[in-house]
């Protein structure tokens, strides 16, 4: 047989090897992963109509984020993995600067500076560091040798260490913890040597000291002491906790029905229709809610773990994993400050908590992981 021929055949799928590719997949859009957050998107506009006390603004709001957040994932799904990797440091220098400008120049909301504001439009420049991060030490660590030496272990860890270090002044521990956790999960989906992480961890322990009463605000340490012991102040600091666990565990099996939870609608839990929404939809719908809940993002999860393993490239596997367990991460430290057995970080909950930059930046991180499970096969 001609090569010319056994080449052609391979890419008309006549040997079983290689096929075209669906109508879907020349669009870039992995129809199970649309379909799943379609229906995390539905579930939390159904929860936020409650939470947000039958409020039409948030929910119209909500729906606006939503459709440019779908609309900014079939987007970035256009860009070739190649291309993604080729321009990673264009997004995460752009972040790098917006933060320092944040430092200077930007809008105070609840004591910390966090913001820009355009007039017209204001933003958190962190956000984008959650998946510029990710997306930039996946494209540095995919050109090298795996797993990495010493010396791009280090330029890696500087590279994580940067977004986080300005996100932390501005101040804000939680959001700078998940930045740096997104650029780990990538150096260690790289081959990070155990030796290594132990160390890390020993060294965390042993500096432990040195951040409560050198490093950490008066306001971080209360929220520590507060999950240790809510009922020390019950009115003030632990107020948040034990409202939202009491909403919880008055859900019940399958709960008081829906805007018929008394935490929520009586205005004694905070925060209500952002990080601590979770609560609502366990008083409402009870623990067969949460667990529905559960199933979609676990399933969203098992789609990201086996577009990450089925990548062409190791820069896809690096990316698509980190954004996969980064949005574990997100899931389980909201429920996690939510029930009481993590402290309040102000991590809101994926596509179901209010907030337009957190949904956005959320399907740019889809948009990509879409880019990589649509990537075409090549012959080899």
């Amino acid at each position: 047989m001609l090569q010319t021929e056994y080449v052609r055949r391979l890419h008309t799928g006549a040997s079983g090897i290689y096929s075209d590719r669906s109508g879907w997949q020349k669009i870039h859009v992995d129809i199970p992963l649309v379909l799943l957050l379609m229906a995390l998107a539905a579930v939390g506009l159904v929860v936020l109509w409650s939470a947000s006390g039958q409020s039409a603004y948030y929910v119209k709001r909500q729906g606006i984020f939503l459709g440019l957040g779908f609309l900014v994932m079939l987007t970035a799904a256009q860009f070739s993995p190649r291309i993604l990797q080729r321009w990673a440091f264009i997004p995460y220098f752009t972040g790098i600067l917006l933060l320092v400008a944040v430092l200077f120049h930007g809008a105070d909301a609840k004591g910390a500076q966090r913001w820009l504001d355009l007039g017209f439009f204001r933003f958190q420049p962190s956000e984008i560091l959650r998946v510029a991060s990710p997306l930039m030490l996946a494209s540095y660590l995919g050109r090298r040798h795996l797993p990495p030496s010493v010396k791009h272990m280090l330029i890696a860890l500087l590279l994580i260490a940067l977004p986080a270090v300005l996100v932390g002044l501005e101040p804000d521990l939680g959001t700078a913890l998940l930045i740096f956790a997104a650029g780990f999960f990538v150096l260690f989906l790289g081959g990070l040597d155990w030796r290594y992480l132990c160390g890390a961890v020993l060294g965390a322990m042993v500096a432990a000291p040195v951040f409560w009463f050198f490093l950490l605000r008066e306001y971080q340490k209360q929220r520590i002491m507060t999950l240790l012991d809510p009922q020390a102040d019950k009115l003030g600091a632990g107020w948040n906790i034990i409202q939202s666990t009491t909403a919880i565990g008055s859900g019940g099996l399958d709960g008081k029905g829906w805007i018929q939870g008394t935490q929520s609608q009586l205005d004694f839990l905070p925060e209500s229709h952002t990080d601590f929404i979770i609560a609502v939809l366990a008083e409402e719908f009870g623990l067969v809610g949460v667990v529905v809940l559960l199933s979609l993002y676990l399933l969203i999860i098992s789609r990201g773990v086996l577009i990450s393993l089925r990548a062409q490239s190791m820069f896809g596997r690096l990316l698509a994993g980190s954004i996969t367990l980064t949005f574990f991460v997100y899931i389980f430290v909201n429920m996690g400050m939510v029930s009481g057995i993590l402290p309040v970080v102000g991590v809101p909950l994926p596509m179901v908590s209010y907030g337009g930059t957190s949904i956005v930046t959320l399907m740019l991180g889809f948009g990509m992981l879409m880019s990589i499970s649509t990537e075409k096969k090549r012959p080899g």
